[in-house]
């Protein structure tokens, strides 16, 4: 692999309403220190909560989806995308069909699966209807710079510069704006690998990123699998050992690796690494000369005052951008001080571009720096920490183990002890019957994890009246957990029955 600008970066970032992603060939040095916040300690069960509402029992699991067969009217290809489906997309596919709502469908499936930050629409709101939203000039309507328009990649350099603290002024030239960050995985991929090649990964990992490297590029991940042991204090941390016990299990296998990729704030874990341990992970990188793709797209919702987050780009020449609880609005920004990657990428544009007055407006949301840090990020913090704060007691008082946590939208549970026999397809039917029930989760698989049991549960979600309804076990013990949601102080009620 060519070195690009020695001794200087080469970065990457995806934003707004997808994964924000840091791309970089580091040719830097640094130490390391490792940092991971521990799980919470097993309790017995308590008593169910009061309050709760309790679906009816229902014993079976929702039948899983009849394999669709090849189509004539397809490629190979075409068929392979067809027939591809994971469970996070099957998950997502039957809320669509039967979504919650509490006055036309309350009987609906209450999605706590898909991590978005529903708290502050109303902040939200009212930012996006001031009239200084409400413009449209000639060049909006026109074909722009495949990269993005020039005012958009104006502001996000100089968003990322400050929220970054990168320590010098980062040019809008370096930027590259997609629909969605999906877009940029995919299209990194494809001018980063070969078909076939692989990226190196941790699991349990952000599940959809397989397909963005996948579906159209034909890139494989290598798992780098981070384990949950009986008394560990320190579960599924990552390690400069694990990394390279991964790559040369891969070279022995014939895997050509191109790059790896690290998410900080996790998703699922929502650990929060520290920049000595980032330094060490990025200096493997530098010494097996692969690309490193940061994901830091949970930056800004870092909840507990005692963490502090700090960006890979305020390393050296570094920056990221925020997530401002819009995955609807399909953008994703890069930044990269790799010219021929950013070239690479403009000829992928027109295939990828975003509408002129979309980005018009996120730039007016990028440089209003009064509103994002005294409205917005104050709120959005407080509401989630006290969404945080009220879904991990009523886990300690069911005796539900979890990563203790103080940053992203959810939180990662350890529903092991609930499953039959410790296999995948026993969380699998556990997923089902959560679904069942009208309630979407995300278990451990949709995410490539190592251990079966493990779910993912968004807490950032404001309704009135969201709750989670009874799942049963056929044999010993029933589950129910009921979450309730105010317009003001987002409460949880979590309850457990014995059979």
């Amino acid at each position: 692999m060519d070195r690009v600008l020695a001794n200087r970066p080469a970065i990457t970032y995806s934003s707004l309403g997808g994964a924000v992603i840091a791309q970089q060939v580091f040719q830097s040095s640094g130490g390391s220190e490792a940092f991971m916040q521990g799980g919470a300690p097993a309790s017995s069960f308590g008593p169910a909560s009061a309050g709760g509402f309790l679906f009816g029992h229902v014993l079976a699991a929702v039948e899983a989806p009849a394999p669709r067969g090849p189509s004539v009217y397809l490629s190979s290809r075409g068929n392979s995308i067809l027939q591809h489906q994971g469970i996070l997309q099957e998950g997502f596919a039957q809320y669509g069909l039967n979504k919650h709502h509490d006055s036309n469908n309350p009987d609906g499936i209450l999605n706590l699966g898909t991590s978005e930050n529903k708290l502050c629409f109303d902040l939200l709101h009212t930012r996006l209807t001031k009239p200084d939203m409400l413009h449209v000039d000639p060049s909006m309507l026109q074909y722009p710079d495949w990269t993005g328009h020039a005012f958009l990649r104006e502001e996000v350099a100089k968003f990322l510069t400050h929220y970054c603290c990168s320590p010098k002024p980062l040019k809008a030239d370096n930027v590259v704006v997609m629909n969605g960050c999906g877009s940029l995985f995919s299209c990194i991929a494809a001018v980063i690998c070969d078909p076939e090649d692989a990226v190196l990964i941790p699991t349990p990992f952000y599940g959809v990123i397989t397909e963005d490297l996948h579906l159209y590029s034909n890139v494989k991940l290598f798992h780098v699998p981070l384990d949950c042991e009986v008394g560990d204090s320190r579960p599924f941390h990552l390690t400069v050992e694990k990394l390279e016990e991964a790559l040369k299990s891969a070279k022995e296998q014939g895997v050509i690796i191109r790059a790896i990729i690290l998410m900080n704030p996790h998703n699922p874990l929502a650990d929060v690494y520290t920049i000595k341990e980032m330094v060490a992970f990025l200096n493997f990188a530098k010494r097996h000369e692969l690309h490193a793709i940061v994901d830091e797209v949970y930056m800004l919702t870092v909840f507990d005052e005692s963490v502090t987050f700090h960006s890979v780009l305020s390393i050296d020449r570094y920056c990221r951008i925020a997530d401002f609880a819009m995955a609807g609005v399909r953008i994703g920004t890069l930044y990269t001080e790799n010219t021929d990657l950013v070239q690479a990428l403009a000829q992928l544009g027109a295939f990828h571009g975003i509408p002129g007055t979309t980005q018009y407006q996120v730039a007016q949301l990028l440089q209003d720096r009064e509103w994002i840090s005294k409205e917005f990020l104050p709120k959005n913090r407080q509401r989630l920490k006290a969404a945080h704060t009220y879904l991990t007691g009523e886990l300690r008082s069911m005796g539900i183990p979890f990563l203790d946590s103080s940053a992203a939208l959810y939180v990662w549970a350890d529903f092991r002890k609930y499953l039959r026999e410790s296999s995948f397809e026993e969380e699998l039917a556990l997923w089902r019957r959560f679904l069942k029930h009208k309630v979407l989760l995300s278990c451990g698989q949709a995410f490539s994890c190592s251990t079966p049991g493990w779910f993912r549960i968004v807490f950032a979600a404001q309704q009135h009246h969201l709750q989670l309804g009874q799942f049963v076990e056929h044999q010993s013990l029933h589950i129910m957990l009921g979450l309730l949601y105010s317009s003001c102080t987002p409460t949880l009620l979590l309850s457990t029955n014995l059979c």
